[in-house]
């Protein structure tokens, strides 16, 4: 099952995601359902997605009333290839790419829907024309999508990083790359080099830490406390024996 929304303002579709997640579990519970917005409650099934489409415009759209640009469509003949500002702000995102993981994907569980392959959660550091084995794919001219989120996310803190990332990408004119236009699996066996992105919770806060354009997203306090209680998440994971522990070593004969 796949909900979308229609595209808005940043805050305002932040405020969407969030009031459906209540909603939705509400109505479950009076209808004797159980909506669970666990990234990965089951292996070998697909997890709980959340990707954010993200187009930039100089003022309202058309569609709401506007006479608004979208700084992503592309300005030459290829779909495939967003303009100047469109690739700047791709620039940006893939630079920071590791410290945004930690606010995209932010809980300990969140790593087991990277982990388990075939099921489309993108992995490596890439971007590319309707290619969902990267982590950022150009879905339509004029927007892009960014796959490394789940359903555990805050919205409102992601995309205000993803805009500081963005703002870095044009305050600096990054260049992202060409896109990758091969399954990414493919393009690696061929040679290609792609970093993946952090695949767990430490590796990720741990890229956040040493991000200051993506925790400026973070002001004040907020990034204290946020990598407080992370990390004390992930450390109560690591202090604990699971059942895959036991069943993996507790017969074992060294």
């Amino acid at each position: 099952l796949e909900l979308n929304f229609n595209f808005d303002r940043a805050e305002l579709t932040a405020d969407r995601l969030t009031t459906y997640r209540q909603i939705c579990k509400q109505v479950g519970r009076e209808m004797g359902a159980f909506p669970c917005f666990m990234p990965k409650p089951f292996m070998g099934v697909s997890a709980n997605g959340c990707h954010h489409n993200i187009s930039l415009w100089t003022g309202e759209p058309p569609s709401h009333g506007g006479d608004g640009e979208n700084k992503f469509m592309p300005e030459g003949d290829n779909p495939q290839i967003p303009g100047a500002i469109g690739m700047q702000a791709i620039g940006g995102i893939m630079k920071h790419l590791d410290a945004l993981t930690c606010l995209g994907s932010p809980t300990v569980n969140s790593y087991r829907r990277l982990w388990d392959t075939g099921f489309w959660a993108p992995v490596y550091a890439d971007w590319g024309f309707q290619n969902r084995t990267t982590a950022l794919r150009i879905s339509a001219p004029g927007r892009f999508e960014y796959r490394s989120v789940d359903s555990a996310v805050n919205p409102y803190l992601t995309f205000a990083a993803l805009l500081k990332a963005m703002e870095d990408g044009l305050d600096n004119n990054l260049d992202p790359g060409p896109p990758e236009e091969r399954n990414i699996y493919e393009a690696m066996e061929a040679g290609k080099e792609v970093k993946k992105i952090p695949m767990n919770l430490g590796e990720a806060l741990d890229a956040l830490r040493a991000d200051d354009v993506v925790k400026s997203a973070l002001p004040g306090d907020m990034f204290r406390v946020f990598e407080h209680y992370k990390r004390d998440e992930w450390e109560r994971f690591m202090a604990t024996v699971t059942d895959w522990d036991i069943k993996e070593y507790l017969d074992i004969l060294p």
